[in-house]
């Protein structure tokens, strides 16, 4: 029987456990497709592949000192981790529809804001974490700066907690 720090951990487990089962992923329905689209790939081409080349690995004999065997086995573990991710994703999906309003920030408008301090404008898109990529300007409604904007209206000015201090823009446009 574990004792009462055991226990505790043992909660504290569980507890993470629920909150990562419980966690909701904003997305929008193409970005679900998509998902469902590589998941299926993964469960039928790849899993094949992977399959073939343990297959192959096998015939070369003695697995104990068989890289090709180690090498295919860890690729079917990666394999297996990324279809267990998708899994979690797409049940755990929640369809978030672009915001129709011009006059507000929301999920799916296109904000052009000015750096007040480099006085720069630039065009950001608010998108669900799981569509993010900030190389190409498309920001998540849960990162900071992505939070910092969200309800707020053109000609509204913004400040955002950054390490390098606090950062200053003004919503120069909503589309």
């Amino acid at each position: 029987m574990p004792g009462v720090y055991g226990l505790f951990i043992l909660r504290k487990g569980v507890q993470i456990i629920k909150m990562i089962k419980e966690a909701r992923y904003k997305m929008s329905e193409e970005r679900l497709q998509e998902l469902k689209k590589e998941l299926h790939h993964l469960q039928t081409v790849r899993e094949k592949e992977v399959a073939q080349q343990i297959k192959e690995a096998r015939s070369f004999g003695d697995l104990t000192e068989n890289s090709e065997y180690d090498d295919a086995k860890t690729e079917q573990g990666k394999l297996y981790s990324k279809i267990a991710e998708i899994k979690n994703l797409i049940e755990n999906a929640e369809i978030v529809k672009a915001s129709e309003k011009t006059d507000v920030v929301g999920m799916g408008s296109k904000v052009t804001i000015r750096d007040i301090e480099l006085k720069e404008d630039i065009v950001y898109e608010i998108v669900g974490s799981q569509e993010a990529d900030p190389a190409i300007y498309r920001i998540s409604d849960d990162s900071p700066l992505g939070k910092g904007l969200m309800d707020h209206k053109k000609g509204e000015t913004i400040r955002i907690e950054a390490p390098a201090g606090v950062l200053e823009f003004k919503i120069m446009k909503i589309e």
